[in-house]
């Protein structure tokens, strides 16, 4: 496996201080909501616990969580479509974006905008998605060789250290199942999603297409209806 896109660690360091908290909590109650369709009991949905968990750790308001969780039984509520879009950033590079929306004709212009304008373009469906794997990624607040056989032990295909953590991957259908098993032996889990991880990654060592890349990234991120960004560039310079 490729490991954990360069993206990924970026958008982590940078932390929750750098986005608006009403854009993060917009995202987050499109997650709760679009995980409470399959039932609104988190303890029989592991999906809705897991999104629930994300929110608690954004300082989400316990109000706008049950707000998130009841927009599934409200008849007035706008429902919410799940979207995934792919694109090609400057360097060559793949990126997929997730998107929760009501109105995929406001959505898809701001997506394409964010792109565009940062010189990126969005892509037929199918030319980027194959450069990816969907996987369960659970992120372990832990070190070391001890907590890596903790987590293989727990059911994970495979983990890495990183940045002082470890970036743990399962397959879709045993997520939920490896993250309550780690947590189980002991060891602090910060976040557990599906993500879109690359299969290789594209190295750009070139300052300007570097933060041109960031750029789209940042773009999208920013915007209310995408949920997730994956991309598989590899940024090899130090950006400010």
């Amino acid at each position: 496996m490729s490991g954990h896109s360069k993206w990924s660690t970026i958008k982590r360091e940078k932390g929750a201080k750098d986005a608006k908290r009403g854009a993060i909590f917009t995202k987050l109650g499109n997650q709760i909501a679009i995980a409470a369709r399959g039932g609104v009991d988190p303890t029989m949905n592991s999906a809705l616990a897991m999104a629930i968990e994300k929110a608690k750790q954004a300082n989400m308001p316990a109000a706008n969580i049950q707000r998130a969780i009841d927009r599934v039984a409200d008849k007035n509520a706008a429902v919410l479509e799940e979207t995934t879009y792919e694109a090609m950033g400057p360097g060559g590079v793949g990126i997929i974006i997730e998107t929760a929306t009501d109105n995929k004709n406001r959505t898809f212009p701001e997506v394409k905008n964010a792109l565009t304008k940062n010189g990126g373009r969005i892509a037929d469906a199918g030319s980027v998605a194959f450069q990816f794997t969907r996987k369960g990624v659970i992120q372990v607040k832990a070190s070391g060789e001890d907590a890596l056989l903790a987590v293989l032990d727990a059911g994970a295909e495979d983990a890495i250290e990183e940045s002082g953590e470890l970036i743990v991957y399962t397959e879709l259908k045993d997520l939920a199942k490896v993250r309550q098993a780690i947590v189980d032996a002991g060891l602090s889990v910060t976040e557990a999603d599906l993500q879109y991880v690359p299969n290789g990654s594209v190295e750009i060592d070139d300052l300007e297409v570097a933060a041109k890349i960031m750029k789209i990234m940042d773009a999208l991120d920013e915007l209310d209806d995408v949920v997730n960004v994956h991309t598989n560039a590899d940024i090899m310079v130090e950006l400010e």
